[in-house]
């Protein structure tokens, strides 16, 4: 039986020698999910164990199926060491990726690979449970249709838009439980028969920035998601910070302007109703309705309704000067809001992504144009931006490594 899914009275079973090298097999598997395939001598000054006790644990979670030898470490002196990873396939998540307008998901293993295409499906996220029954029947589908071995699938991880509470697993957004007893994610959890794990969408890709990204090894970091809304994940002294209820990071919401556009959070003004793919295509639209020339004027009134910012990217990229000039005045408003964060948090790394981020240049120049001119000098020099490597994967990575982190927290605390 895998370490990470033991039966139910496993750990009561065990002396206290066996929950020691059971503790010490787990936080071996976490070290070598978070950082990669290591040498034993990585591992034995890591935990402070002997060679001879790590190799002994090693050779148990190979055994298990858990661990392989993944080639040969770097030689310091004498013959190249072994390298130990995790096996690939050894362990799954099925992880969601919900944004307002549609659902993703895909079954991965411990190592971050796919195992399953990504399925995408149109899903406009409810305010309450309504939706509930769809999602779950995809799950069930695609599990199914996968031929995993359902006891090997350790967990399921939901990456969502909106304020998440995520130490409760609750959404105050979307698919609210506000006349349950349960949470979400224990309502997922009973459903599905998994554990379920969810968190802030942006959180999700801010963590997998910081464990497989460009802020791996970074100690302060804004990870920002430019998508139809807009949010922050904030890495400080190398660790993800979600405040003292699960919501911090809600960039899209500081007003910047007076009475400005009605936000559907309920305020006005918000950066969101300047700077978001919600405030880009209605941009688009009523420019194109009030008689603009642009690449975008052949689309019908139906497909207009539906426009999405890819669009307004790839004729931008085409030349078209009216959709340059949308994503000229959103970088802007985005570059002055991020000038705010950057004085607030002084980061070494700004990341962008999500589907705006796609747009490159023609985004980043404005941005950086506008924290050139809103930023102090001191600041803005010590900062650099950059996109995303790892793009719409982001929060598909974060909701694994939730689930993964997750399930491994729980074996070390019931062990403990």
């Amino acid at each position: 039986m895998s370490t990470l899914v033991p039966h139910t009275d496993f750990l009561e079973n065990l002396n206290n020698v066996e929950k020691k090298k059971f503790l010490q097999k787990v936080r071996i598997i976490r070290h070598l999910y978070v950082k990669g395939a290591r040498t034993n001598a990585d591992i034995c000054s890591r935990f402070n164990i002997s060679s001879p006790t790590s190799m002994g644990l090693l050779g148990e979670l190979i055994s298990e199926g858990l661990v392989e030898k993944q080639g040969l470490g770097k030689s310091v002196g004498g013959r190249k060491p072994d390298l130990y990873g995790l096996r690939g396939n050894s362990l799954f998540v099925l992880s969601i990726d919900m944004d307002r307008f549609s659902t993703r998901m895909a079954i991965m293993d411990n190592n971050n690979n796919q195992v399953t295409p990504i399925h995408t499906f149109a899903y406009t996220l409810p305010k309450d449970l309504s939706g509930l029954d769809t999602l779950c029947g995809w799950v069930e589908d695609l599990i199914a249709t996968s031929g995993i071995d359902r006891k090997k699938l350790v967990g399921v991880g939901v990456s969502m838009p909106g304020l998440v509470a995520s130490k409760e697993g609750d959404s105050r957004t979307y698919l609210r439980t506000d006349l349950l007893e349960e949470s979400l994610q224990d309502l997922l959890s009973r459903r599905l028969g998994k554990p379920v794990f969810i968190q802030n969408d942006v959180k999700s890709a801010a963590l997998a920035e910081l464990r497989f990204g460009q802020a791996k090894g970074k100690q302060d970091v804004l990870v920002i998601s430019l998508d139809w809304g807009v949010g922050t994940g904030v890495i400080m002294d190398g660790r993800l910070r979600g405040g003292a209820a699960g919501f911090a990071g809600e960039f899209g919401h500081i007003p910047l302007v007076e009475d400005g556009a009605l936000c559907h959070c309920g305020k006005r003004g918000c950066l969101e109703t300047l700077a978001s793919g919600v405030s880009l295509t209605r941009m688009a639209r009523e420019g194109i309705k009030a008689g603009q020339k642009s690449l975008l004027s052949n689309l019908t009134e139906a497909e207009l309704e539906q426009l999405e910012p890819q669009q307004i990217i790839e004729a931008a990229s085409q030349g078209d000067q009216f959709a340059i000039n949308l994503l000229t005045e959103t970088g802007s408003n985005l570059g002055k809001g991020i000038a705010i964060l950057i004085q607030l948090f002084n980061p070494e790394l700004v990341i962008l992504g999500g589907k705006i981020a796609e747009a490159g240049q023609l985004i980043t120049t404005p941005i950086q144009q506008a924290i050139n001119t809103y930023c102090m000098a001191q600041l803005r020099e010590s900062t650099s931006i950059a996109l995303s490597t790892l793009g719409q994967q982001a929060s598909m990575m974060g909701a694994t490594a939730t689930v993964m982190e997750n399930i491994l927290e729980r074996q070390l605390e019931q062990a403990r």
